[in-house]
């Protein structure tokens, strides 16, 4: 999924990748610090967690609430070799890591892992970070997501990074070949497209954006060209 190659072919004929990436990192912190400062998120259940590179999610969601719950999700095989260091969380909180496939919704929700750590009964925090892109089928992906945010208790928040080629199809197009000559799905979606992920929820203003102008940092404004970032961003309230 995060394959070497596949990185390296990518940077070649997409340079802002490196930038592209850092600023979704970027998205991601502020989401988990913005859903526990701002609106009081105690647990949350991260889909596509990746290999782990501090700070994580629980390091963010725990600095303000220490005694946040996160339970990890990836398919990965080489996250499961570092998923220690995903649930090495604070003393107070507790941290879990489930290996599943987001496209088998049923058997996120029905894992151990999950139940034993984060109450479904209280608002959970469920974010999709640079992770529907991997589901090439539109059908499927929206189905996916659905489910599992119908899983979630009213007062949850979902969250979500939607790559886009609405602003350089002619580089990204180079770039999905690019993961396509390495065997992985790569799909592009427009902004309506990436908004309809959130049918049905409250989106939190700026509403869907690209992902740095998603309420960045002070001292970031201005700092990331437009042109670097091909990825939606933005977060729904779950009445």
């Amino acid at each position: 999924m995060r394959g070497a190659g596949r990185g390296g072919a990518t940077l070649e004929v997409w340079p802002s990748l490196r930038i592209h990436m850092q600023a979704n990192r970027a998205f991601m912190h502020r989401v988990a610090r913005y859903l526990a400062a701002e609106k009081g998120i105690r647990q949350f259940l991260d889909i596509g967690s990746g290999i782990p590179t501090s700070p994580n999610f629980h390091e963010v969601a725990q600095q303000v609430a220490p005694e946040s719950r996160v339970v990890y999700v990836d398919n990965d095989p080489i996250v499961l070799v570092h998923a220690q260091a995903l649930m090495a969380g604070g003393s107070e909180g507790k941290t879990a890591y489930i290996q599943a496939d987001m496209r088998e919704p049923e058997t996120i929700l029905s894992a151990r892992e999950l139940l034993d750590t984060l109450d479904m009964d209280r608002p959970i925090g469920l974010t999709l970070i640079a992770m529907v892109h991997f589901v090439e089928d539109d059908d499927e992906a929206y189905r996916v997501v659905e489910r599992i945010v119908d899983a979630l208790p009213s007062g949850s928040w979902f969250a979500a990074s939607i790559a886009t080629d609405d602003f350089a199809p002619e580089m990204l197009a180079r770039v999905q070949e690019v993961y396509h000559a390495h065997g992985e799905t790569l799909r592009f979606r427009d902004r309506a497209q990436a908004v309809r992920f959130l049918d049905g929820l409250e989106l939190e203003e700026p509403g869907v954006v690209r992902i740095h102008k998603w309420h960045p940092e002070p001292g970031d404004v201005g700092s990331v060209d437009d042109a670097d970032i091909a990825m939606y961003g933005g977060i729904a309230f779950k009445p």
